[in-house]
């Protein structure tokens, strides 16, 4: 959605109030005397990210800038040293720190005709990371698998600064809105981004020195919303719709639209729906005569059909009187889309979309012995609407568990059409890269650690072209060529295939394995930590200490094996094709012991059969006796190739693969 224009904020009140001399008048000499103080009394303005708490890269050319008036002298005082210069003619100026060492905290005073003097400072290393929601996902959604992790959290030596979620294309950026450096501790580990966590921690007890981690992700981005405007023209459509999204007239038209679209139509699912006139989350109500469901799952498939509105779901629960007491939890899974939960009448917590899980607290006194009811209202704008699958359903109550999958009652409460999705302006070519990456260019860093790609997996023959752009494009900005760059390739998602198939998926992993070309780049495997069910995945901590056994080859020069093994050469022998690959270290090994899986091989028909694959050495021989001339082999070539079990001895799985270069098959 579009921000209101500033001027849209002052009450009109205020405005027509004023007589319209007075009112220019007054406006005119604000004018004249904020352009006097900024010429005369100038003050020294440091970036966002140049302030208290902050880490800064170690062994590196340390650029402190920021602005004043102009010529104004400015020094700067940190570790004993003194540097001095002179901002231009535009107020703007910089100073380069060099051979800083590891350590912290120390001091730094900038003096100008202001003195800042920045307190809390760390030398370390200073990693960026960015992508999309799986890079953005904070500790506080996966904190069910990391209760103790979160409970102890406590390290003032790894340092993190969120960028605010913004986007603009008409100008590359020089400062952000916001954001602040905080200190891992059990009061702020909850925001830190998880990948992000894991990877500093994993670094921070390797090599005992401060780690910064400065996270600018965004939900739902595309890569090419993160390139910037000259190194976009490579990419001419891509390139055409940011220079069309400069108009804002264009955007606030879109906006509106949207804005229009969707609040008519949840003003209308509100009039429509009988639940909320009838009050179907009372407690007492008389639901006999309401459809049964087994829950979880869609009442796309009962015989309410694939309705889109609002469908509300209650059940009763019997509690004991110990049971009752105090605050419980509520564990609901996922829902598809929006939910608000009651019980007991009571008001307890909604979600307005489908990705986030449902934990809602209960509180004190809500509770009671005897029955409990549980009423959800769900809006559903499109697709199936319910509850997700192989989720957990349940009501905790002290140390108890209460299962609430099983029969639940439902009832149509507005049928609605289905509503067309908002137009996600933010996610257009150019504006993340401007907002969000351009004002941080000035700022060292050691890499950078990215996951990204769910959202470009329906055009993945271009992914390998747009990330080695964006990585040339901000090795280029940071004046570092050799700057290390690793990502995270996609994870198991959705349902798994009975036979094999071709895949979108699968064919952006292959995309990413390819970018492997690119030099100083490496890639944590992820398909062995996803869930079918959810885009999200919460083990974020094999990731993390992924990347960042990536990041102890690439950037720190340890001699390692980075990963789990990477396709290199095949070659026939008789009616085999026998793969040969990198990173085998100490061997290759089936993870559960079992016969290799995930396997296909092709004869000149090209159609893909499962295969038998055997470990011989480090090599891999796969035949299938069917096929007498095989021309190709793919590995784990699915959406979801859960169970894929090709692994080295380090504990790394196998990266999927192709041999072949045949185009998408239908």
């Amino acid at each position: 959605m579009e921000a209101l224009k500033p001027s849209a904020l002052m009450p009109m009140k205020m405005q027509s109030n004023l007589p319209k001399m007075t009112f220019f008048r007054t406006f005119l000499a604000l004018l004249i005397f904020s352009s006097c103080s900024i010429a005369v009394f100038g003050q020294v303005k440091l970036p966002r990210l140049i302030n208290d708490g902050m880490v800064l890269q170690r062994n590196s050319e340390v650029k402190i800038w920021g602005w004043a008036s102009k010529q104004e002298p400015i020094s700067i005082l940190f570790l004993g040293k003194e540097y001095e210069t002179v901002a231009d003619s535009e107020g703007k100026w910089s100073i380069s720190l060099d051979d800083l060492k590891a350590g912290g905290p120390f001091e730094m005073k900038i003096k100008g005709n202001n003195t800042i003097q920045l307190k809390d400072i760390y030398i370390g290393d200073v990693w960026l990371a960015s992508g999309q929601s799986n890079m953005e996902l904070p500790m506080s959604r996966v904190a069910p698998l990391y209760p103790e992790e979160i409970a102890t959290a406590s390290n003032e030596a790894i340092r993190y600064f969120e960028v605010p979620k913004t986007y603009n294309f008409n100008e590359a950026k020089e400062d952000i809105e916001g954001g602040e450096w905080i200190p891992v501790a059990s009061n702020t580990i909850e925001k830190l981004s998880a990948v992000g966590y894991f990877f500093a921690k994993d670094l921070y007890e390797e090599y005992n020195i401060p780690i910064g981690i400065i996270n600018s992700a965004l939900g739902g981005s595309p890569a090419e919303a993160w390139i910037s405007e000259d190194a976009l023209k490579e990419f001419p459509e891509h390139y055409r719709e940011a220079i069309r999204f400069q108009s804002e007239d264009l955007r606030d038209s879109i906006a509106t639209a949207d804005q229009t679209r969707i609040r008519n139509w949840y003003s209308e699912t509100q009039k429509k729906d009988v639940g909320l006139k009838e009050n179907w989350k009372a407690a007492n109500l008389d639901d006999s005569s309401w459809k049964t469901m087994d829950i979880p799952g869609y009442w796309a498939e009962t015989d309410l059909g694939p309705k889109n509105g609002v469908v509300w779901f209650r059940k009763t629960v019997d509690l004991k009187e110990d049971q009752a007491q105090g605050a419980a939890k509520l564990i609901l899974g996922r829902i598809v889309d929006a939910d608000s939960v009651f019980v007991n009448g009571k008001f307890v917590g909604n979600t307005t979309y489908q990705y986030p899980p449902r934990r809602y607290e209960i509180p004190e006194g809500v509770l009671k012995a005897g029955e409990n009811t549980i009423s959800i209202r769900i809006i559903n704008e499109g697709g199936r609407g319910g509850f997700v699958e192989e989720k957990e359903y349940k009501l905790i109550t002290g140390e108890e568990e209460i299962d609430l999958t099983g029969t639940w009652k439902f009832k149509l409460g507005a049928e609605m059409p289905r509503l067309r999705g908002q137009t996600y302006i933010r996610w257009k070519p150019l504006g993340l890269y401007n907002a969000m990456i351009n004002p941080l260019i000035d700022y060292s860093i050691k890499g950078v650690i990215w996951y990204q790609g769910e959202s470009n997996a329906d055009t993945p023959g271009e992914y390998q072209a747009l990330m080695t752009t964006l990585i040339k494009d901000w090795r280029n900005k940071w004046n570092k060529e050799n700057l290390p760059f690793l990502y995270v390739q996609l994870a198991n998602f959705m349902g798994t295939k009975d036979q094999p198939a071709d895949s979108h998926w699968a064919r952006l992993r292959d995309a990413q394995l390819k970018t492997l070309t690119v030099p100083h780049t490496g890639m944590a495997v992820a398909i062995d930590v996803g869930e079918s069910n959810d885009i999200h995945p919460l083990n974020k901590k094999d990731v993390g200490e992924r990347l960042a056994r990536a990041a102890k080859k690439v950037a720190y020069g340890e001699d390692i094996v980075p990963a789990g093994p990477l396709y290199k050469s095949f070659s026939k022998e008789g009616d085999s094709i026998v793969i040969s690959f990198e990173n085998v270290g100490d061997g290759l090994v089936s993870k559960n012991g079992k016969s290799l899986s995930y396997f296909s091989i092709a004869g000149k028909d090209r159609e893909f059969k499962w295969a038998q694959a055997e470990i011989r050495g480090d090599k891999i021989v796969v035949y299938h006796p069917e096929i007498k001339d095989p021309v190709a082999v793919r590995y784990a070539w699915a959406d979801n190739p859960e169970g894929a079990n090709l692994y080295n001895k380090d504990g790394l799985p196998a990266s999927p693969f192709r041999t072949d270069d045949w185009e998408f098959a239908q």
